[in-house]
């Protein structure tokens, strides 16, 4: 479990870790980065308390730097990826590992399930779970047991991952998609189970969700540059919305200046057409009824942030995502976990 400034989730997290039943022996260790919210005294706390808990130290705080640091320290054959912003169901373990078995697959994942704990949160824990708000990936909503591109989080076979090199450290986002494609390249199965289901809990602000989605955008573009068509097309929407309001805002300009004029005038509002249609899909979301057994309840004040929210994950994560095609994304990071303890929004 690789840990950075998760005060208020890590505790419940370890929880969901610990009450999983194992046919064996197992360990839970925290790839601990420097925290700067009391996260570090409290899971150095939780490893005094619990035998099977042990810590690693991460300074550099990366995801991929950690998760090799704790694969690394661990002594078992099987692995499972968790995250301090997360809490596995009951029996995930028992059937990940069994479907690992039944499929012959290298990696199992499930079900991201998106939880909120204020109405921000529910809305951007809809929109994870929506195809409007994520493109519609299988670990987001499916329901057919498959063979998948990748896996949210992960039950791996150490002799497959160790085989390809563990996670890449030079990919501080999208680290489990790259090492997923690795797996496939080398001749293994990665593998989506809906049965399995871990509950995810999204950032908790406008700026914290901002700077989550332009750090991912940002590497998903490296990725893009490094292995081309290997990405799925889904990746492409929301950097032509960026690119679509960038030219809108031109025009806008040059039409108020007096720059076009005539048949110009008319001709070049077409360019408004595509945000207009963007705005009124997203405003028929924000009133879609909260149906089904697992559907986040917003309530009126979730739907309203649902206005806020689809629009900051879209164009933050395009905007990252052209960064990252023509520049790079060198040492970009999720600022979204740094600095003081979270203030949820009331």
């Amino acid at each position: 479990m690789p840990v950075l400034n998760e005060l208020d989730y890590l505790e419940t997290a370890v929880a969901s870790v610990l009450q999983q039943e194992v046919p064996g022996a197992s360990e839970l260790i925290l790839a601990l980065g420097p925290s700067s919210d009391g996260t570090t005294e409290l899971a150095e706390r939780i490893a005094a308390a619990d035998p099977r808990v042990r810590v690693v130290y991460n300074p550099q705080a990366h995801i991929p730097v950690g998760l090799n640091l704790a694969i690394r320290a661990s002594k078992h054959p099987i692995i499972v990826r968790v995250d301090a912003h997360s809490e596995l169901a009951p029996g995930y373990t028992v059937q990940a590992i069994e479907t690992l078995h039944r499929t012959g697959a290298a990696n199992v994942g499930g079900i991201m399930h998106a939880q909120g704990r204020n109405p921000f949160q529910r809305a951007a824990a809809w929109a994870y779970n929506s195809r409007v708000g994520l493109g519609g990936g299988a670990y987001h909503g499916g329901d057919e047991e498959q063979e998948a591109e990748s896996a949210y989080l992960g039950v791996m076979r150490r002799e497959a991952i160790e085989s390809v090199g563990l996670f890449d450290e030079s990919v501080r986002r999208g680290e489990d998609w790259e090492l997923n494609l690795r797996l496939r390249q080398a001749g293994f199965r990665v593998w989506f189970d809906p049965a399995l289901s871990v509950t995810y809990w999204p950032r908790e602000s406008p700026l914290r969700l901002a700077r989550q989605f332009r750090a991912t955008g940002t590497w998903r573009g490296e990725l893009v540059r490094r292995y081309g068509r290997s990405n799925s097309i889904r990746f492409f929407a929301p950097p032509l919305l960026f690119v679509a309001l960038i030219i809108a805002v031109a025009v806008a300009i040059a039409q108020m200046t007096g720059l076009f004029s005539g048949p110009w005038l008319l001709w070049s509002s077409i360019v408004y057409v595509p945000l207009a249609l963007y705005v009124l899909l997203i405003a028929a979301t924000a009133c879609v009824p909260d149906a089904g057994a697992h559907a986040v309840r917003r309530g009126l004040r979730g739907r309203l942030w649902t206005l806020a929210v689809l629009p900051t994950m879209h164009l933050s994560w395009g905007c990252g995502f052209l960064i990252g095609v023509m520049h790079g994304a060198h040492d970009t990071v999720d600022a979204s976990r740094l600095g003081t303890r979270n203030t949820p929004l009331p």
